[in-house]
């Protein structure tokens, strides 16, 4: 069973920075997918940056340039690196994950995944 910790989140102004990290206890893939999500107030919950064990990566087009997503795999840890924060990227942010092969468009996308964190909040004021 796979367990996920999400932890960095807080509050910042704009222009600044936090970075998240997501531990996952449990996992022993050599195959897998992980992403993050986001989810404010009365929306959907979106992709935002995913990775594949082969170290592939993607982001949604709002936050290129702006985040990286990496993994330590020997800490078992998943980062998102989050510069230039703005007040639209207010959110819930969820780490997830899927012992599976992904495409780098595939890791964007909640359906694939069984395993999720639960949660870490980022609010960005003007």
């Amino acid at each position: 069973q796979v367990r996920l910790v999400e932890s960095g989140g807080g509050s910042v102004q704009a222009g600044g920075s936090l970075r998240l990290s997501c531990v996952a206890f449990g996992y022993r893939h050599s195959r897998y997918c992980m992403g993050w999500f986001r989810q404010a107030p009365g929306k959907e919950r979106e992709g935002v940056a995913g990775i594949h064990s082969d170290g592939t990566t993607n982001y949604v087009d709002s936050v290129k340039g702006r985040f990286t997503i990496s993994r330590d795999n020997a800490k078992d840890t998943l980062y998102l690196q989050m510069n230039s924060l703005k007040p639209e990227d207010t959110a819930m942010y969820f780490c997830a994950y899927q012992p599976i092969y992904c495409s780098s468009g595939d890791s964007l996308r909640r359906p694939i995944y069984n395993y999720w964190g639960q949660g870490t909040q980022v609010t960005v004021s003007s």
